[in-house]
């Protein structure tokens, strides 16, 4: 780099040396030396720059702009920053424009012209630095303005610093009205006067009790009025100040429908209970004095036989029957009153042994035979609940057959977290608008007196299973029988 006449060899050799652009401008703003890192940074040599204008160096739309800028300095040289507060810009040889910082230093030459230094630093990383972090910023006021949660900040002596939009509709304050009072004035008595004192006993001993743990407490707003919330603080430090930022919830509407539960449950308890009772009075006391009609019916029908007419033995068997009836019904109630209440231990169940017992139990009559498919599973639940499942639903099909080779039969399938279930018949089916009757408690779809049944057993296989978050249903095409589906999960919680 050949040195120019205006500056002599030392200056020529502490610019070259030093690791800032460095650029030496004459009174007429031309380019007199630059250093090999301004040319670095501006893509031009020293042989391309000296002479020329050092508003080459700065974007067109400044450059008219500068000259008067560049007149005002040389009439009050001194040190200072050029553009102090303002954004500056330099151009580089390929076009592309970057942020930049400008110091000016005059200096004369040894022939006694007068002479600017301009030491220049490219700020770009600063700058996106600096827009990253006021990014930063507009998110992070963007959440707390716009959190549905109340946040609140304070300082290591209580004072309030921040309310966010929530808080403020949560307690009835503004901000600016609280700034600076003590965080114990959002909260009712006790607890107000105890908080300096945990505050200056975490500040001691560092124990914590609701700082980076959470708990439920009470605050208290403008009007005076108290309400629940969950409040969890955390602690942070700014700028070696200690501040701690509390996360606020109004559980109000919680604590009202935790209240309600409570009370819904107590009243169910209650209603289980007097359940339970009228169960049992049910049991005693009808079914005693159903006991005596049903023997006196018994001893008339033995010992008067001979003195009845057709109609009166057909009117006594139709009370036996009906007395009979009533029993089972009794049984049927206390039995459906029982699911859910009364809880046997869940164990392992072979439905293998289970339908064999059943099967024995029921004894099907001669003409019916039953089809229990191989290897079913073993499933998980109460014992007496399932066989109570599979008796109705197999009595059920053999109460309602109507041909002299009725066929009932058992199978099981794979159906995912579940067992599918199927219990098939031959007899004479059902309806499709019967389908949801059926499974409600009492209804029944032949006459009770043809048919004895008390119309307790689907509606039972209904509870039970749905006890167990299965399902319940019947496909069935009239004349061509029917089949009733029930799934089990494979694994009881």
């Amino acid at each position: 780099m050949q040195t120019p006449p205006i500056a002599d060899q030392s200056l020529a050799w502490l610019l070259a040396a030093a690791t800032d652009p460095v650029i030496i401008v004459d009174r007429a703003g031309a380019i007199a030396l630059a250093n090999p890192a301004l040319e670095a940074l501006f893509g031009y040599t020293q042989q391309q720059l000296q002479g020329l204008p050092v508003e080459t160096l700065i974007p067109e739309r400044f450059r008219h702009g500068h000259e008067a800028l560049r007149e005002g300095y040389s009439a009050q040289p001194r040190p200072r920053v050029m553009g102090a507060g303002v954004a500056l810009s330099g151009r580089h040889r390929d076009g592309r424009e970057f942020p930049v910082e400008v110091s000016l230093s005059p200096l004369r030459s040894p022939d006694g012209q007068t002479l600017v230094m301009a030491t220049i630093h490219d700020i770009s990383a600063r700058r996106a630095a600096e827009r990253a972090l006021e990014e930063s910023e507009a998110r992070m006021r963007a959440v707390f303005e716009t959190a549905v949660d109340a946040i609140i900040t304070i300082d290591e002596h209580g004072a309030l610093e921040r309310l966010n939009p929530a808080a403020e509709r949560m307690f009835g304050y503004r901000e600016a009205e609280v700034a600076g009072r003590n965080i114990s004035m959002l909260m009712p008595e006790p607890h107000r006067s105890a908080h300096d004192g945990y505050l200056a006993h975490y500040l001691a001993t560092g124990e914590k009790r609701i700082i980076g743990k959470g708990r439920e407490v009470q605050g208290m707003r403008r009007d005076g009025s108290v309400f629940p919330m969950d409040l969890s603080v955390a602690e942070m430090t700014l700028g070696g100040k200690r501040m701690f930022t509390g996360l606020v919830r109004d559980i109000t509407e919680r604590k009202l429908a935790e209240q309600k539960t409570q009370q819904l449950l107590q009243e169910l308890s209650s209603a289980n209970e007097e359940l339970t009772n009228f169960a049992y009075v049910v049991s005693h006391d009808l079914k005693a004095p159903l006991r005596g009609i049903g023997s006196l019916a018994d001893w008339l029908a033995t010992d008067y036989a001979e003195r009845f007419n057709d109609e009166g033995k057909e009117h006594m068997r139709l009370l036996i029957n009906r007395v009979h009836r009533m029993g089972a019904l009794i049984d049927g109630i206390l039995q459906y009153s029982r699911v859910g209440r009364v809880r046997e231990a869940v164990c392992a169940v072979d439905l293998n042994r289970v339908l064999a017992e059943v099967v024995d139990l029921l004894a099907p009559p001669a003409g019916i035979g039953i089809d229990i498919a191989p290897g079913l599973p073993t499933v998980a639940g109460e014992p007496t609940r399932l066989q109570q499942v599979f008796h109705n639903l197999i009595s059920n099909a053999i109460k309602y057959m109507d041909r002299p080779d009725g066929r009932v039969s058992v199978a099981c399938a794979d159906d995912g977290s579940h067992w599918r279930f199927a219990v098939a018949d031959n007899g004479p089916g059902i309806e499709a608008r019967h389908f949801e009757r059926i499974f409600q408690l009492f209804q029944t779809l032949a006459p009770r007196d043809r048919v004895e049944s008390t119309g307790v057993g689907l509606a039972l296989v209904k509870k039970i299973v749905e006890m167990y978050r299965g399902r319940v249903w019947v496909e069935s095409t009239p004349g061509a029988g029917a089949t009733f589906y029930f799934t089990w999960p494979k694994e009881c919680r």
